[in-house]
């Protein structure tokens, strides 16, 4: 019942994964240091959205780009690529601190670029795991991953915020890129990932592949639920956006961390029982059932009064999220064949980015008409009732699982 740790037993998983417990804490440090180096040039919080929105969409097309390279180049090379590219914006990101250039302009577009090479280099690495991984042993590499980055998640925040007093910004983004560094070696180390069953042929324009990752991913009930489900969930139930106005109104405004850090801690407690994901064997129930109980924890939390039954509720949701992470990504890395795996992971990355983001978007909007309990216990309910409807719905789904119609 606790963590499966087979996966390590294999050299090149090992070295990424051990490598992801040093870029993850990295990449923390940069994701606060930026805002508050924009707010601090600024003095508007309207600049530091901008930056999200500004990162979202080169990360996306990017996402995009780097699937299909990762379905027709060698995954090594594009995602050592991407990986020394990623630790290059940090330098630059160190270089206009050092300079004191205080110029907003500088610092978004290297958001820009340095969220295009985190959008490849997501894709590309997810498609990589299934070459390391045998699929059996899928769900326990997919866990352990989000163990490394829910657990950089609040280490990395903690890590920032006593450093950057004593460091100063310069010296976090020089930390993140330093950090690339191991993640670069453990690239190296891994052997060539040349496209399985390559012929050397021409290969199709960019967006004909695009469009042929897209049409098989409608062309299969199973996948396109499972993209509805992770849809639905962030996008109908992801209360973080009202976080603030929870606070303000319900709990307390220093209570507003304790809010964020639960769903992640909820995630990192359920990693560390999740050798019992391997033993699952219907992985299309699996997503729906995470799906369900993310919902009824979220309803739950906006009906809570007070602040310990709330981060209970959301410990519980951010268990189920992780779930849900797990055996999304081992149904797109198992029902798909290789050669398709690095686009169906860059359509993936943009679902996962993008609901999240529309979520913000729609519970901002009705928490401010409405209030933010009903708006939070509304979504939740509605992400549970999606769940039970795409499990009834969809028999294929349902019936998915472990040795069943792997490619």
């Amino acid at each position: 019942m606790l963590v499966d740790v087979r996966p390590l037993r294999v050299d090149g998983f090992r070295r990424l994964w051990l490598a992801g417990t040093v870029t993850g804490l990295g990449a923390q440090l940069t994701a606060v240091v930026v805002p508050l180096q924009i707010y601090e040039i600024t003095g508007s919080s309207a600049y530091v959205g901008l930056a999200a929105l500004v990162g979202f969409a080169p990360m996306a097309v990017a996402a995009l780009w780097g699937g299909v390279l990762a379905d027709v180049r060698d995954r090594r090379r594009v995602l050592l690529a991407t990986t020394i590219g990623i630790g290059a914006t940090s330098l630059l990101l160190w270089a206009q601190a050092w300079a004191d250039l205080r110029s907003v302009g500088v610092l978004l577009a290297l958001v820009a670029v340095q969220q295009a090479l985190f959008g490849a280099n997501t894709a590309v690495s997810r498609a990589v795991t299934p070459r390391l991984v045998r699929p059996e042993l899928l769900p326990a590499a997919n866990a352990l991953q989000s163990l490394v980055t829910l657990s950089a998640g609040i280490a990395g925040p903690l890590l920032a915020g006593g450093l950057l007093p004593v460091a100063g910004a310069g010296t976090l983004y020089l930390a993140d890129a330093v950090a690339m560094g191991a993640m670069g070696w453990a690239v190296w180390r891994l052997p060539a990932l040349p496209p399985v069953g390559s012929t050397g042929r021409r290969r199709a324009p960019f967006l004909s592949q695009i469009l042929d990752g897209v049409g098989y991913v409608t062309r299969s009930q199973i996948l396109l639920v499972t993209y509805l489900a992770d849809f639905a969930a962030l996008s109908l139930a992801l209360p973080t956006a009202l976080f603030p106005q929870l606070a303000e109104e319900t709990y307390h405004p220093s209570d507003i961390g304790v809010l964020y850090a639960a769903v992640s801690a909820g995630g990192v407690l359920a990693g560390l029982v999740s050798g019992a994901f391997t033993r699952v064997t219907r992985h299309g129930v699996a997503v729906a059932v995470s799906v369900g109980v993310w919902g009824l924890a979220i309803a739950w939390f906006g009906s809570a009064g007070s602040l310990l039954p709330a981060v209970g509720w959301l410990l519980l949701a951010g268990g189920a999220l992780l779930a849900l992470g797990v055996f999304r990504k081992t149904v797109l890395q198992t029902a798909v064949p290789d050669g398709m795996r690095g686009r169906l992971q860059g359509l993936d990355t943009v679902v996962a980015m993008g609901g999240p983001r529309l979520g913000d978007l729609l519970h901002g909007m009705a928490g401010a008409a409405f209030g933010a309990g009903w708006v939070v216990a509304g979504g939740g309910v509605l992400a549970a009732g999606a769940a039970v409807a795409l499990v009834v719905l969809f028999p294929e789904f349902r019936r998915y699982g472990a040795g069943i119609e792997r490619v």
